[in-house]
């Protein structure tokens, strides 16, 4: 079941109260684990909502464990409905203390939404264009890394990063590996990129901290992905470069325009997960 299963709206698209919630669901007394997978939620992600008082469990078994009233879960289905909406945990905190300002806020995620579209509207074209010129094996020009990359590529950081790391053995390999890349390579580092960065925000936006699994695992990726496509990546190295994300403003900017707080939830993800490669 995904998060909007069997959670129908009314005529003006809001979330409704209980006829929403599954058969199961109703009138139910539910454990922890049974609300996880009854919604398709973390049991991390529940006990979250439980701390910040998002979805406060109303009762608890006599050996003290968390138990959803039917009330609790009319709540947690809106709190499901928001946040696939794309509203942060704090924006539904607002929402449910005062519903009068639900149209309001929708008015405003649809327009962040559709300026997104409009993004990758853009991003579509360039990548036809990319592969409409992939079809003769040409390699990246400046003017095509610039149009798949957008303000992530400028032909000054290329030559900063060469004067600061051009004599290390990862300026070489990247180089080395690079050099042969075609129009489709750099292509779907692009995408894994992104894939990467989403895995981020998706962690970050539903309240996981950076040392959670989910952040620790897009971590890992981001690693990888490096050490695959560009030069060798140990942990320890890792970690210095999660501090340019944050010491960099260039960098920081990069992360911030994705999602707010995103250079630290990053860096402290990285953090994280060579503390648990330690």
């Amino acid at each position: 079941m995904t998060e909007t299963g069997g959670l129908p709206t009314q005529a003006q698209g809001l979330p409704t109260q209980a006829q929403g919630l599954p058969t199961q669901a109703q009138g139910a007394r539910m454990s922890v684990g049974a609300v996880a997978d009854l919604f398709d939620l973390t049991v991390r992600t529940l006990h979250h909502y439980d701390e910040i008082g998002l979805v406060v469990p109303g009762e608890r078994s006599p050996a003290g464990y968390r138990v959803y009233t039917h009330d609790d879960l009319v709540r947690l289905s809106t709190v499901v409905v928001y946040r696939r909406l794309g509203f942060s945990l704090d924006e539904v905190a607002q929402l449910l203390a005062d519903p009068a300002s639900v149209r309001d806020h929708l008015t405003r995620q649809r327009a962040a939404v559709m300026h997104r579209l409009d993004e990758l509207r853009e991003l579509v074209t360039a990548i036809d264009h990319a592969l409409e010129k992939d079809m003769s094996n040409e390699q990246m020009t400046t003017a095509d890394m610039r149009e798949l990359f957008g303000d992530g590529f400028k032909e000054e950081y290329q030559a900063e990063a060469q004067e600061r790391w051009g004599d290390t053995p990862q300026w070489a390999q990247s180089a080395k590996r690079t050099a042969a890349y075609t129009k489709a390579d750099w292509e779907a580092i692009k995408a894994e990129g992104d894939a990467i960065n989403a895995a981020f925000v998706a962690a970050l936006t539903s309240g996981q901290p950076a040392t959670s699994e989910a952040a620790m695992d897009a971590a890992e990726a981001h690693r990888r992905h490096i050490a695959d496509r560009f030069y060798d990546l140990d942990h320890d190295f890792h970690r210095n470069l999660a501090e340019m994300y944050v010491g960099d403003e260039r960098f920081t900017k990069t992360y911030e325009d994705i999602a707010a707080g995103l250079a630290q939830y990053v860096r402290d993800a990285v953090h994280a997960n060579a503390d648990r490669h330690a």
